[in-house]
């Protein structure tokens, strides 16, 4: 376990790079240290930030006053059998795309079209991760967690997750759970999951609902986020940025109904209706590389904020205003941030 004194930016913890310093920041190797240091805090009354990847979160310039925690715990465990396939249990503190990477080696499929997202595997239940018509949710058997409320260890089944899209129950009750281990189920195969996802399926040369190898999809998958600035690369200031901004919208068939016919719209179960975020901003007047330096879009997809190099938490906060009250204004949607706000808000 390490400590830093409050001269250590937040920023240099976040793949966007702005970020005040926090009062303390520790980083730890171990889940014990995670879970004596959480409650060390929660006695004192001491305010907790959770740090993992640092891809979903913004900052703001005054920084945290409590005690940022880095996740930098490690451990893998697969127990691998032709009935249950593999189960595989990941420290919260374990870098997602490695996790991926490796599974596609192994012939351990579901996962493959999560490739290229950043961050570790604690995060990735929080907001049920998702990309190309898949969902964390899909593959995950259960989530081990820290109850802060009653200061005791809790492990969830898949199904009392609360699970919807980009939801969970640990982000509905963002302070109380610490994720501290994760387990996935995981068939054995070297074909993919059935490819859902049309822009996934053009890109493949396959049709919606086809099986192809899973190391193709990896690299297909990888190709695509590349193409729009969604894989981490500090030379591209497109990548200095938390990924997709706002989420897209889930709205009711008859706001769905009022949109021009060329949005896009996809039905969900309950009835509602799931339209793209990007094609709103778009078409609001938000092209790409919308902006002034230090804080403008991305020059590869609409539906990302970036910091050109300088940026401040303000900066970007200002850019997301004027891009969230430009869709309201045209479209009567109101577009919800996807990352954690720290310290600043949009309202």
């Amino acid at each position: 376990m390490t400590a830093a004194t409050t001269a250590t930016r937040l920023a240099e913890h976040t793949t966007f790079r702005v970020g005040g310093p926090a009062k303390k920041l520790i980083t730890v190797d171990t889940e014990s240290e995670l879970v004596d240091v959480v409650r060390s805090c929660d006695l004192a009354d001491e305010p907790v930030l959770i740090i993992g990847g640092g891809s979903n979160l913004l900052i703001g310039d005054d920084g945290f006053d409590g005690t940022a925690i880095k996740i930098n715990t490690r451990g893998r465990d697969a127990e691998v059998s032709s009935c249950s396939g593999a189960v595989v249990t990941l420290a919260a503190g374990e870098s997602w795309d490695a996790v991926v990477a490796d599974a596609v080696a192994e012939g351990w499929s579901g996962i493959e079209p999560l490739s290229g997202i950043p961050g570790l595997v604690g995060a990735t239940p929080i907001q049920n991760v998702g990309a190309y018509g898949a969902e964390i949710s899909q593959t995950l058997a259960s989530v081990r967690t820290w109850d802060r409320a009653v200061a005791a260890q809790k492990t969830f089944a898949v199904s009392d997750c609360g699970f919807g899209y980009r939801w969970s129950r640990f982000k509905a009750e963002p302070d109380r759970y610490v994720i501290l281990s994760v387990t996935l189920q995981l068939p054995l195969a070297d074909l993919s999951a059935p490819i859902r996802y049309a822009q996934l399926a053009t890109s493949l040369g396959v049709e919606v609902g086809d099986r192809v190898d899973g190391r193709a999809v990896r690299e297909a998958v990888l190709d695509l986020r590349r193409s729009k600035g969604m894989v981490l690369d500090a030379d591209d200031h497109d990548t200095w940025s938390a990924g997709s901004f706002f989420i897209n919208p889930v709205i009711d068939a008859g706001a769905a109904a009022e949109l021009p016919e060329a949005a896009p719209r996809y039905a969900q179960p309950d009835g509602a209706v799931k339209t793209s975020a990007a094609w709103l901003i778009d078409h609001a007047g938000f092209s790409k590389g919308y902006g002034s330096p230090p804080a403008t879009l991305s020059t590869k997809h609409t539906l990302a904020l970036t910091n050109r190099g300088g940026a401040s938490a303000a900066d970007l906060i200002t850019l997301a205003r004027e891009i969230r009250d430009g869709v309201f204004a045209r479209f009567g949607i109101e577009l919800e941030p996807e990352p954690n706000l720290i310290n600043c808000s949009l309202r």
